[in-house]
Order: structure tokens, then sequence, then C-alpha cells
């Protein structure tokens, strides 16, 4: 079946399609109703079924004769440890982990924590909550404390699990010290605290709800798998909000585990049994589908790396791994690939390494400039698809589906809607907008399986969010357009287009741009106050490693470049070159926070950001350039 057979059918007839999907799962009880809405008046998939999802990751397999199968390689160049998990091996660890979290008073219905880094320990206590239907939030580890109380104060956990410690490069972050001023700071107190011991030198003073994590574990009776209701909220997880209070969104059992099994299959064209890898975190949307539940739902041997692409101890750290564990397909972000390249723009660590197992590099998290992508490709030698999908939908909405039929590529574009998501371009009246038109990316409700069901506690902040400024779609927040083909290109949040001169204009464009030099590694542009025009752009960008080009010749590059390829409308005259951009600790650039400082508005730190130190940084180089 063609791409295009297969997605229209998943539109025309969604019912039949997602039902035909959910028979690939082992329910404890199939659903007869496919379809329908719960209290609220939002749409719910499989309201009848019962399964559960610990279940489907382990037993199942074990059950089919694959115990000794690999489940997880667990590879921490900043530890220098490797360990593999056989899926005989994962169900001990889980069901005396969810045996223990049962000893502490944990049951269905209850709330957990887990505030863990990289470590196999992680994934043990996300299907060990899932195992006993507690539903989890994974807080990103080194979340600062406030930001742990926030979200302790809205989910209201029983238990927190949390580790002594994790390592960023060669610093010891202290988690458990984070999680007893957290515990402090918060309104709601949690009754216990499971503590991993890592023994890295942290200092983590007990406190009388401590529990030791192998102490409990050793001494727990096994846990079988609790059914539950396929619209059992699994898991919470918090994302940014404009208002700054995080936004739990919630995530049910039976779509998601219908949507993740049949995404491994036909988006990222895996087989059982390979070796999958995302190079991402447990704490983000990307490590809960596809490093924890996407893989082993799908019996794939998944990578869980403690690690960075470069430092960890060099840019060939990637490479080794796909090498040495035979990666079939691996998902990172485009930002990782950009680092690689600047340490090494030529890819000569890659010479080291037989890479010839790897099948597809994706890419996803942030937009894909053009020069990244075709710098990949050259390097890899193997279909690099750039997709796009986001927090709340928890698997990808655009995506060249490998597993169906690959398309042509055509850079700076995620490609075509995948099944189930009717993805239509809008004008502010709401009216689907012509080919090569920019507007509002929105999806026809109802939403495929898999998306967020709500917002934890608060229905009116989930209706207000996504579903009233476009009656009958949800609102992603994105600007974009479709081509002739009707190729969909994403251009950026809303608020990351610029208004020049009554002009609107795509910061993402120009940084296709800029990208695009020679010299340039990686790079934002932003729109700044500008008492004539309203607004203008700024470049700030970082070069090559081996960069000799002064920053006056750079910056007459790629002014004289943004004229040609967007026109003198675009307005952008100043290129700035810094040692390197303000990030979240997933990576992403913190465009935002860049805009704020410019333009001198009050703002919050986010407390994603990688290093504060960087704010003074940018400042200096803001005051060197008359910016500010």
């Amino acid at each position: 079946m063609t791409y295009q057979e297969f997605y229209k059918s998943s539109i025309q007839d969604p019912k039949t399609f997602w039902n035909a999907q959910a028979q690939e799962l082992d329910w404890h009880k199939m659903p007869n109703n496919t379809l329908s809405k719960d209290n609220d008046g939002f749409y719910q998939w499989f309201e009848d079924g019962k399964l559960n999802l610990s279940y489907l990751c382990i037993d199942k397999h074990i059950a089919d004769g694959y115990g000794r199968q690999n489940a997880i390689i667990y590879d921490s160049p900043v530890t220098n440890t490797k360990e593999i998990i056989t899926f005989n091996r994962l169900q001990k660890e889980v069901s005396k982990l969810a045996g223990a979290l049962k000893e502490l008073g944990l049951q269905k219905e209850d709330t957990a924590i887990i505030y863990m880094p990289m470590i196999p320990q992680a994934i043990y206590a996300m299907l060990a909550c899932v195992r006993i239907g507690v539903t989890h939030s994974v807080v990103f580890g080194g979340f600062a404390p406030h930001e742990l109380a926030i979200r302790i104060d809205d989910c209201q956990p029983k238990v927190i699990i949390t580790a002594s410690s994790g390592i960023e490069v060669d610093r010891i972050i202290p988690y458990k010290p984070y999680v007893d001023e957290a515990i402090v700071l918060s309104q709601h107190k949690p009754e216990k605290v499971l503590l991993y011991q890592r023994h890295l030198g942290a200092d983590a003073p007990a406190k009388p709800y401590d529990v030791d994590y192998l102490e409990a574990v050793k001494n727990a009776i096994p846990a079988e798998p609790v059914v539950v209701d396929s619209t059992h909220p699994s898991y919470i997880l918090y994302t940014s909000g404009t208002t700054g209070k995080p936004k739990g969104i919630i995530r049910d059992t039976g779509g998601y585990a219908t949507a993740l099994k049949f995404s491994m299959k036909h988006v990222y064209g895996v087989e059982s049994g390979d070796v999958y890898w995302a190079a991402s975190d447990v704490g983000w949307v990307v490590g809960h589908s596809y490093i924890v539940y996407g893989p082993l739902l799908n019996r794939n041997t998944t990578v869980l790396f403690e690690g960075k692409p470069i430092r960890t101890p060099d840019a060939s750290t990637f490479w080794r791994v796909i090498s040495e564990h035979q990666v079939r397909v691996m998902f990172t972000a485009p930002t990782a690939i950009r680092a690689i390249k600047k340490e090494d723009p030529n890819a000569e660590f890659l010479k080291q390494y037989d890479i010839s197992c790897l099948k597809y590099q994706f890419l996803a998290g942030e937009r894909c400039d053009v020069s990244t992508l075709k710098w990949t490709e050259e390097k890899l030698g193997v279909p690099v698809i750039d997709h796009w999908w986001q927090t709340e939908s928890g698997w990808p909405m655009l995506a060249n589906m490998a597993g169906v039929e690959l398309q042509k590529v055509k850079p700076g574009s995620a490609t075509f809607p995948v099944c189930g998501y009717d993805l239509q371009i809008l004008n502010e009246k709401g009216e689907v907008v012509p080919n090569g038109t920019e507007g509002y990316v929105a999806v026809k409700l109802p939403l495929p399986p898999g998306n967020l069901r709500n917002i934890w506690g608060n229905p009116e902040r989930f209706k207000a969010g996504y579903l009233e400024k476009f009656p009958g779609y949800y609102f992603s927040g994105d600007g974009g357009y479709k081509d002739e083909d009707n190729y969909v290109y994403i251009t950026g949040r809303v608020d990351d287009v610029i208004n020049v001169a009554g002009h609107r204009l795509s910061t993402a464009e120009m940084e296709e741009v800029v990208a695009a030099h020679d010299s340039v590694a990686e790079c934002a542009v932003i729109g700044i106050h500008c008492d004539l025009k309203g607004q203008k752009p700024l470049a700030l960008a970082v070069t090559k490693s081996d960069n000799i080009m002064a920053e006056s010749v750079i910056q007459e590059d790629i002014v004289k470049e943004v004229r040609h390829h967007i026109g003198a409308v675009a307005s952008l005259k100043q290129v700035i070159l810094v040692d390197r951009l303000p990030k979240t600790r997933s990576g992403k650039i913190l465009r935002k926070l860049l805009r704020n400082i410019a333009d001198k508005n009050e703002y919050k730190v986010p407390s994603t950001i990688d290093d504060i130190n960087i704010i003074g940084e940018i400042e200096t180089v803001y005051k060197s350039h008359n910016v500010i």
C-alpha cells in the first residue's frame, strides 16, 4: 500500500483504521468502543479496553520465548560503565521494584515522581509504576528544587523515586539534596523517598522519609501486572506553559500503546529484535516514547545512553555506540549533530567506525536546518529523516514514514502528516489557506490515539490552550505552510514570526540562510525592538572550530545572502559571533531569552537552562555590539 492510500484510509475512517492497529496489542480485554467522548467532552480511544503497559513491554515477550533477548543496553561513558539487561532480568528488576512500591503504600490511582539520571533504575521505576497502575511523572534530572516543588504540588506524589546523583560530562549533579530542598519548598509532602545510592561522591544526608532502593527491592515480593482501563493515565509529563506554570500533559494507556506500536513499524521502519537508539533523556517525551515504551512494546533492544555527543570523551561517541551495539535506527536532535559537526567538520572520527548496520537516521526536537541535514546525509550515507511532533502528541505528527514508503526528501520539510493526523494550515479566521501561504498549523479533531488526553487537574486550561482558538481543531502553537506538492514546512512557534515594518517574516527562514554559511556551526535569528520598523532581525552565530574568517567578513556574506534569498525586506544587518548559544538541557536554543535580554524586558530565567552563566556572556556581547 502506498503512503497516500494508507494515510487516506486513516483520515476517512479513523475508527476502522485504529481498531485494526489495536489488534497488534495483547489486550486483557479487547475494546469494542473505539472512539468516544469523556465527561469533559474530549475525545478518548478504546474506552472499554483493558491492558497493562508493563506486561506488554516485558512479560509478553518472555511468554513468546524471547526472555533471553537483550531489552536494554546501558552505555555510560561518563561512568565508564556498560551493562546488558535481558527481558528476563528486566522482569525481575521491575516486578521486585513494583513489589517494593506496593509495600510503601502505593496502589492503583496513586501518583509517584521519578527524578533520576540516565541509569537503568529510571526505566525500572517507570515500568514498575505502570505495572501496578500508579501514574508516574518523570521530572528531568537536575531541574532546580523550585521547579521540582511546583510539580510535587501539582501532581501530589505519594513517593518520589530518585538517585543520589547524576553526572553532566564532568560535573556531579546532587539529585538527592535537590529533592530534599524541593520537599521543604512544596506544600504537599510525599510520604517516602526511595533512594538509589550511586556512590559517586555526592553528599546526601539521610532524612526520616528515606528508603534505600536496594534494600527495599531485595526484600520485596515480585508484583504481577495490574490490569487498568485503556483510558487510565499512564503518566503525567510537564511541559512549559506561557503562564510560567508548567502544564501536566496526561497520557492514557491503550491509545498510547497502540500509537507507539504503530509508529515503531510504520514511521521508524524497525523490526522486532532490532537495536533502536533514541539519544535523549527519560525526562523528556522522546525518552518516554522512544527510549522506554515504544522500543520495548515492539520488542526492540533500546540503548540507554548516559553521555553527550561531544566531550564524553569526544565527537566520536555517537559513531562508537552505533557501531558497537549494531544500532539499526537512531533518533537524535539536530543540535547534537551540529555539536559534532562543529568539533569534527569533516567527520574524521566517523572513519574509525563501521556503521553499515545503520538503516535510518531520524532528527527531531527542533527545526532541522538544511546544512545540518545535508551534512548528516553526506557523512552517514543513509536516509536522514527530519520529523516533527510535540510533548502533547507523544509520537510523530509529520514524518517521512520509513516503514510505509519513503518519499523524496525536501530539505526544510518534515514531509507529510503521519497517519491519523488531518493536518491543515489555517488563517486567523480558522479557514484553510491555499498551498504556499503561511498560517497556523492545526489538526482536525479527533486527534489520533496517543495524544494528550487532558491537562492534569485543569481541563479548562486544556480547552483554552489547544481547542478554543480554532473550534473543531487542535492548535499546535506552530506556524507553517504546505508547498505545491503538499510537503509541510514548520516555520517555528507563532511567536518566532517577527514584524518588520508591517511585514511578517519568519526568523526560521533567515536561520536557514545563516546556517548555510561555510563557517557557521549553529545560529539563532531573533526579532529585537527597532524604533523605526517595530522589529528588526539579529543573528547570533557560533562558528566551526576551524574558522579563520573575521566577524565582519562573515557578517557581510550573510547579509548579502539573506538579501538574495529573502529580499531586502528582511532587513538583517547585524551578525554577531558568539562562543555558544543559551540552550535548554535537552538542547533547544532559548530564543525567547535572547530576545528578552536584547529588549531589556523583565524575564524569568528558564528552569531548563543548561548553564546560567551564559546570560552574562550574552549581555557582554550585546553591550560590545551596541545591542543594549
